[in-house]
């Protein structure tokens, strides 16, 4: 096999997902529940550990730790069924949903979490919207069966009114929510029937049943999920590859990540129906092949993961070719060299070198102070990717320097903050260079600027927060206009120069529309949602 062919194979093994949802919906249990899975850890740990039962393992920020939820992204890779799997960690907490958004640059899929009692929650909508916006399919996980919750059959249609997408259960519980017994697995037809293992820290116990069996067993349950799974292929909503990859229905799956019920199934699914890496548009929409030189899309840096080298690391998406440790890329941005020495794979704290990487990996690249979020790194051929969006501030807060002698500082953290996009900063001349604008999605992105300000640059700063609410993109001649009203500013936004009007709520928005309804405001991506 060549070059070319081999690394056409490693693609082909690959399954590069993310796992997306609401606060307190799982996904941090989920995503040691996946890794305890594929062995890649011999002990699941649990978001608030309990006696016994330790914290989990890709939560590593200090603030993290103590809030018990995940603010920050890493990456991580293991092996299960011959295929590598490269589960990219997203926030789980609302406040950090831009950083979530960003992330699904890097995946070809994502895992959809939703609680059994909530259903689709408002931070799920906003993240499957990012998912509708870059055509990225979607597998929906019910989780939290094992608790009190609504019907199945209620909860899909939800996701149908909610999302549009087509529901197609792959498993259907036996036992309604709070009284799960196993499931009826709909692609094989095999029946599967869970008991705990104690803490939920291992494997759960599986056993196959005959139909005979789960009758005998199981009773009434058994009874209902078998007339519920005949009535779900009478209408028809049975998986199809086709409408899964076009981004028109989702495989459902049903389970508890705590207890590790249907986890290993969500793997195998996984394995069998999410797409491999494919040939990525470049910004003229000419698609890179995967056996093409290297090239990669940066899709989060972050600063200061190891304190004791206070570095600063891109997390880079392998696109094309295979990367190798040592080679010299191009930076497309710059079109400078940027020499790769220092790679690694990096879950929470831990961290390996890596040698090399094919696409759909993610590497980490220290010190990589010249990269910011969207930029292109390739060898040999020019090739540089479409930018990663920015997504709609809901808060916004004017950021000021306590000890004006530490102005510089301030700046410097500021740009820094800025470009790992950790927040948005916004400017304009009434305000000046000294009380920049923070736009942000949730009030503790906040707190953490505040935080790295002080203990990264010795700058301690005072928020005055801002009565808007809602952020538009506008053009230079509505700007003229919307400058003179009351509840509204238009201010520039530092990383891409774009405009932003922003007002203080939407009913001050549409006032303003209606006296001028010749203005240009555009909406942003992953903004307001609405609720039912």
């Amino acid at each position: 096999m060549g070059a070319e062919g081999e690394i056409l194979a490693e693609a082909r093994r690959r399954r590069t997902f993310a796992v997306i949802s609401h606060p307190d919906a799982g996904k941090s249990t989920m995503t040691e529940a996946l890794a305890l899975h594929a062995s890649a850890i011999t002990q699941a740990g649990a978001v608030h550990g309990k006696a016994g039962r330790r914290g989990v393992t890709s939560d590593w920020m200090e603030m993290e730790r103590a809030r018990g939820i995940s603010i920050t992204s890493a990456a991580l890779r293991f092996e299960y069924r011959g295929h590598v799997f490269n589960l990219v960690d997203t926030p789980g907490h609302a406040d950090f949903s831009e950083d979530t958004y960003r992330v699904l640059a890097a995946v070809d899929c994502a895992v959809m979490l939703l609680d059994a009692a909530k259903g689709m929650e408002p931070q799920t909508m906003k993240l499957f919207e990012v998912c509708r916006h870059r055509r990225i399919p979607v597998i929906t996980f019910v989780n939290k069966w094992d608790r009190p919750g609504r019907e199945g059959l209620e909860l899909l249609d939800e996701i149908e009114e909610r999302t549009g997408l087509r529901p197609t259960p792959v498993t259907w519980p036996i036992g309604s929510a709070d009284a799960f017994q196993g499931v009826v697995d709909r692609l094989d037809g095999r029946i599967v029937r869970y008991a705990r293992t104690p803490g939920g820290a291992t494997k759960a116990l599986e056993t196959e049943l005959t139909p005979e069996q789960a009758a005998q067993e199981l009773g009434a349950d058994w009874t209902r999920a078998s007339e519920e799974a005949d009535l779900l292929a009478a209408i028809g909503a049975d998986h199809d590859q086709k409408r899964f990859e076009a981004h028109e229905s989702t495989p459902v799956l049903f389970g508890a990540a705590l207890p590790n019920f249907g986890v290993a199934r969500l793997l195998d699914v996984l394995v069998a129906l999410a797409p491999a890496p494919a040939p990525r548009p470049d910004v003229q929409g000419a698609l890179r092949p995967l056996d093409a030189p290297f090239s990669g899309l940066v899709f989060k840096v972050q600063a200061n993961m190891d304190r004791a080298h206070r570095d600063r690391i891109a997390f880079v998406r392998v696109c094309s070719g295979r990367f190798e440790r040592g080679m010299v890329l191009t930076h497309a941005a710059t079109g400078r060299p940027f020499a790769t020495k220092y790679a690694q794979s990096v879950f929470g704290q831990e961290r390996t070198t890596l040698d090399e990487a094919h696409p759909g990996d993610v590497v980490g690249l220290v010190n990589a102070s010249a990269l910011r979020p969207g930029d292109t790194l390739y060898e040999g051929t020019a090739v540089e990717f479409p930018p990663i969006p920015s997504f709609a501030p809901e808060l916004f807060a004017v950021a000021r320097v306590r000890d004006t002698g530490k102005a510089k500082q301030f700046r410097r953290g500021i740009d820094q903050l800025d470009a790992e996009g950790v927040v948005q900063v916004l400017r304009s001349d009434l305000r000046g260079d000294q009380a920049p604008v923070l736009a942000a999605v949730g009030a503790m992105q906040f707190e953490v600027v505040q935080h790295r300000l002080a203990a990264e640059f010795g700058a301690e700063t005072v928020l005055d927060r801002l009565e808007y609410t809602l952020a538009l993109r506008t053009d230079p001649q509505s700007a003229e206009t919307l400058r003179r009203q009351r509840g509204a500013e238009v201010l520039v936004r530092s990383r891409d120069e774009a405009l932003l009007a922003v007002f203080t709520d939407q009913w001050r928005m549409r006032s303003i529309q209606r006296e001028h309804p010749g203005l240009t405001l555009d909406p942003i991506i992953a903004g307001a949602v609405q609720e039912s």
